[in-house]
């Protein structure tokens, strides 16, 4: 027997190729009223209540480029690809808080694909509106040590790009890669 939310996420589904047709032509950060996966959003920590803001942002897929140098060098350090090392999930969330300055990121999903984009629905919140100040599970986000999250990798999408999801002797990344020489492993 299929809960409420997996009905819903059916019929998210079911529709969402016509939307992003919609989409693609829309602006690339758009503030929508209701999450387009309600369930999702609310197993990530969203509600329906003042002070909660949903954006969907677009981001072209693909490998990043960087320029072609000018001066003189050998062929092989020619090349101009740039392997990023973040997920896509993360650079979404980092581009909607340059955005949106005044509020904070709680989390994202991703809610869709083509051949040439992704498609994120971000959940942030306003720390200073009162609603959010009262409510327990999201007002972690008014003290002042978790302003900039998501620029500092603790969101779920950074801490596993960061390769903080597991814990085992062999992966040598806590408590980050660049404190891994300070520590002297």
């Amino acid at each position: 027997m299929k809960s409420a939310y997996e009905h819903i996420r059916e019929s998210v589904d079911s529709g969402i190729r016509e939307k992003m047709i919609e989409w693609r032509a829309s602006e690339r950060m758009v503030k929508l009223e209701k999450p387009t996966d309600i369930g999702r959003a609310r197993i990530l920590g969203y509600k329906d209540k003042k002070g909660m803001v949903i954006i969907r942002i677009r981001i072209i897929r693909g490998g990043r480029r960087k320029t072609r140098p000018k001066k003189g060098r050998r062929s092989k350090r020619m090349t101009n690809r740039k392997v990023l090392k973040m997920n896509y999930r993360w650079v979404a969330e980092q581009r909607v808080q340059k955005e949106y300055t005044n509020l904070e990121v709680i989390n994202s999903y991703k809610i869709g694909q083509d051949g040439k984009h992704y498609f994120f629905e971000v959940i942030l919140v306003d720390p200073q509106r009162p609603e959010i100040r009262k409510d327990k599970e999201v007002n972690y986000t008014v003290n002042k040590t978790n302003r900039g999250r998501t620029f500092r990798g603790i969101t779920s999408a950074g801490r596993k790009s960061r390769g903080l999801r597991k814990k085992s002797p062999e992966m040598k990344v806590r408590p980050s890669l660049r404190a891994r020489g300070r520590l002297g492993k």
